[in-house]
């Protein structure tokens, strides 16, 4: 199996890197370049179908949907008998309150839902809720639940009996009981839980039968890679402290002698961030597979002999341009454990099948869908039941199920009503930065430009994190689409400080905020001013939490390219954000040390273009104070600036409609207003 990894992946990285770096393709035929935007409603409101999944029998199908009545405000709960698809589904609506988020079905009926609800008041902190501290606090709580495929009894799952404190039984209501760690799908009636006690002080490992309901108590949940079928956990990762420095090392279980035992070759310094992840068991040897980038710039799939506690000679899978993510592994009978493929992150995360039958499956799929990302999301035992979905940058996911490797049904498309001839696909492109360092990045054009059109206003949209990345594909966020319809270029620069695409470049970005990291940003505008792209005159900046720190240093940035700025739930104190970072030792020592640069915050003075900003008063991840307080440093120091409070968003998805359309009507009107873009209405081909 090694050897054919290795004589194999060259092979297929060529092809990948060939399909990625080719150029974007419009999508339909040509129109003026924003002269039909897709309107802000098509975005905001919920999906019309996602979160889409199947038994692991292959006879049911579940899904979010548009709830009944709701106009798309939220979403309920959907079921099909996928032996009889005419019937259609049966529908469970959620309502304002609990809103429903994702769904799974497992098997033998069984069904479990995610739901969210807002929160206001005390206890967040002791309950261990996002945002958690002393007094009152605005947040979220999400539950998990279990039902079956009529959708009639919705249950909290994995309750149980507990014996409560009035703290606990306080905590419980905002807080699931544990979740779905492996459906054991060798196993026809169980499935293993985590399950969490009522104030989180310990985690176990719990059997459940589906058919029965009776549970078996596995015991504490180690952490790590799991053995579903020995019911046990195989790997645990701590720390310790040796020559005054902090060290990560990993423990295994040795299956032969059954004891726990260090492994040297898995350790590392905590400051030297090692990407080392046991993605994955080969029974039959005994070995592990290991992704990392211990011994090269982009993480590798490495095979591991726990026995001989050593790497094998050479890595089994790599890239020459991307990083390995992980490994499919068989989760049915008939190919439990073994290994189907290997994952890397290029433009989107793909598949390496080293099965011959997913391979074949996958090669006729993208045959039958040309120009469109094929992700093979579930299969039965015997594979003649596929479900799959496609999507590019210019087509919202749509899902299907094969049946018998030979006949498409489609279920549905997460946006039906978004028409695709105003858009086009995301190209990953590469430019050079002052210093000379490469810079990835993904380039989206208007539908219908083409080189030799009249050059476009441009936004540049950083990334969050900043210790993330960007893939193309379809935006969830909904941005790029929405700003591409209305004429806008859009760059995403995978800037230093990006993870992802090797060390070099993440590690570029240590102590670079405001600085290189934001120089990045600055050349690739200039860049595509070079390319014959972008109009020199109309280029803005618009980033969220990392990319909203990206938007404030642009605004008091001396000589910049753009004329305006969008900060969304952005960080502005550089010193605050550090110190929230650098809580505890470990986190200083991992990250905490890098966060240094120019502060927004102290060089308001400086600002020199009109900023808008928007956060949300729910947001516990970066406080609205943080977006509240340079505005009013800036309104006071005589600068340009607006600012939107969004009622009740957090800071990550899923935001709700209503959240949706005040943040994208507050960027619409800026651009064409106060940073005089142009705007979809005004001539932006002009």
């Amino acid at each position: 199996m090694q050897n054919m990894l290795r004589s194999l992946h060259l092979a297929a990285a060529a092809g990948l890197a060939a399909l990625v770096c080719g150029p974007a393709v419009a999508q339909g035929a040509a129109v003026p370049f924003g002269a039909n935007p897709i309107p802000i409603e098509d975005f905001a409101r919920e999906p019309a179908i996602s979160s889409v999944s199947m038994s692991l029998e292959g006879d049911r199908l579940v899904a979010l949907v548009h709830s009944p009545g709701s106009n798309g405000e939220w979403r309920g709960l959907a079921s099909w008998d996928l032996n009889n698809l005419s019937a259609g589904p049966v529908i469970t609506p959620g309502n304002d309150r609990m809103r429903f988020f994702g769904i799974q079905a497992t098997k033998r009926g069984k069904v479990f839902a995610r739901g969210r609800s807002e929160f206001v008041g005390a206890g967040a902190g002791t309950c261990g809720l996002e945002g958690g501290g002393s007094g009152a606090t605005r947040t979220f709580v999400d539950a998990l639940y279990a039902t079956d495929v009529t959708l009639r009894d919705i249950d909290l799952a994995f309750q149980g009996r507990r014996s409560l404190t009035a703290e606990g039984a306080f905590c419980a209501q905002f807080q699931s009981s544990g979740a779905v760690v492996s459906a054991q799908g060798f196993d026809p009636d169980n499935i293993l839980v985590e399950r969490v006690n009522a104030q989180r002080t310990d985690t176990i490992l719990v059997q459940q039968n589906l058919r029965t309901g009776a549970t078996r108590n596995i015991g504490s949940a180690e952490g790590g890679l799991l053995d579903a079928k020995g019911m046990r956990y195989l790997t645990r990762v701590d720390l310790d402290t040796r020559g005054g420095e902090n060290w990560v090392y990993y423990e295994i279980f040795n299956t032969r002698t059954n004891r726990w035992e260090k492994h040297p070759e898995l350790e590392y310094k905590i400051r030297e961030r090692v990407a080392l992840d046991i993605a994955g068991w080969d029974e039959a040897t005994g070995n592990f597979y290991v992704v990392t980038d211990k011994f090269s710039d982009l993480a590798q799939l490495w095979i591991y002999n726990p026995f001989e506690k050593k790497f094998e000679d050479g890595p089994a899978f790599a890239h020459p341009r991307f990083s390995v993510a992980g490994v499919r592994q068989g989760s049915r009978a008939s190919d439990w454990n073994q290994l189907l493929g290997v994952t890397y992150a290029g433009d989107v995360f793909r598949t390496f099948w080293v099965d011959p039958d997913l391979d074949a499956i996958q090669k006729g799929l993208e045959q039958r869908h040309p120009g469109m990302i094929v992700t093979l999301l579930n299969w039965t035992d015997s594979r003649n039941r596929v479900l799959f979905s496609t999507e590019s940058a210019a087509s919202p996911p749509t899902y299907y199920i094969l049946d018998d490797k030979s006949r498409e049904l489609r279920i549905g498309s997460e946006r039906p009503w978004i028409k695709s001839e105003t858009l086009a696909d995301t190209e990953l492109v590469y430019y050079p930065a002052r210093d000379g360092l490469e810079i990835p990045a993904f380039l989206t054009l208007p539908g219908g430009w083409k080189k030799g059109d009249a050059r476009l206003p441009v936004i540049v949209l950083p990334h969050g994190g900043p210790w993330a990345r960007d893939f193309g594909g379809w935006d969830s966020s909904g941005w790029v689409p929405f700003l591409t319809s209305r004429g806008y270029a859009v760059l995403q620069p995978q800037y230093r400080g990006t993870e992802g695409f090797g060390q070099r470049l993440w590690k570029a970005g240590d102590q670079e905020w405001g600085q290189k990291m934001q120089d990045d940003k600055d050349d690739g505008a200039r860049w595509l001013v070079s390319e014959g792209i972008a109009d020199a005159n109309r280029m803005a900046i618009f980033g969220y939490s990392y990319g909203g720190f990206a938007a404030y240093a642009a605004t008091v940035r001396e000589n910049g390219p753009f004329r305006c700025a969008i900060a969304g739930a952005g960080v502005a104190s550089l010193e605050l954000f550090r110190t929230r970072v650098s809580q505890g030792r470990i986190n200083r020592q991992v990250q905490g040390w890098t966060i240094t640069g120019m502060d927004p915050m102290d060089n308001v003075a400086k600002a020199n273009i009109p900023l808008l900003s928007f956060h949300g008063d729910g947001d516990v991840r970066v406080p609205i104070g943080q977006a509240e307080n340079f505005h009013r440093a800036l309104v006071a120091a005589g600068k340009k600036s607006e600012f939107v409070t969004i009622p009740g968003m957090w800071h990550s998805l899923p935001w709700w409609p209503q959240q949706q359309r005040l943040s994208l009507s507050a960027i619409e009107e800026f651009l064409a207003n106060d940073c005089q873009m142009g705007g979809a209405m005004t001539g932006l081909a002009s």
